[in-house]
Parts: structure tokens; sequence; C-alpha cells
């Protein structure tokens, strides 16, 4: 489930979809199609490499529960 997973995972860098390290690179849409996150596969890619102050979690997490985090992230930005 991408909403229990973003939870144990995400929540504490992204409570309300915001950013506590990057405040102006939030979950919301506007701004993850400013910073280049405009579908599922870029969403993907990042969970998956990290950048700047967002760790890569492709060591921690299966590519399954990665793209359960991605699309929930997706479809939550609306």
């Amino acid at each position: 489930n991408g909403k229990v997973l973003f939870t144990q995972n995400c929540l504490p860098c992204h409570t309300g979809g915001n950013n506590i390290i990057l405040p102006e690179k939030n979950l919301k849409k506007e701004s993850l199609e400013a910073n280049g996150m405009k579908n599922l596969k870029a969403i993907t890619y990042q969970i998956l490499n990290g950048k700047n102050g967002m760790p890569a979690f492709g060591g921690r997490l299966t590519e399954s529960e990665i793209d359960a985090i991605a699309l929930y992230v997706f479809e939550e930005s609306d």
C-alpha cells in the first residue's frame, strides 16, 4: 500500500505534502512539475536515486514498494 509505505518512509520530511528540507520542492502538483517530476517515471526515479537532501531509497525498498509510493505521490499531488 503506497500510503502506508509513504507514511513509514517519507512522512518525516513530507508531512502534508510539504518538504521540510527544501520547501519549494514540495509534493504539490505545480511544484512537482516545475521540478521535472511531471510523470510517474520521474517520481519513481527520484525515490530510487534520491537527489539533493533526499536520500536514495533504492537500497532500502523493493522495486514494488518504490512503485507504490510513486503512484501514491502522483495521485495525491492533485
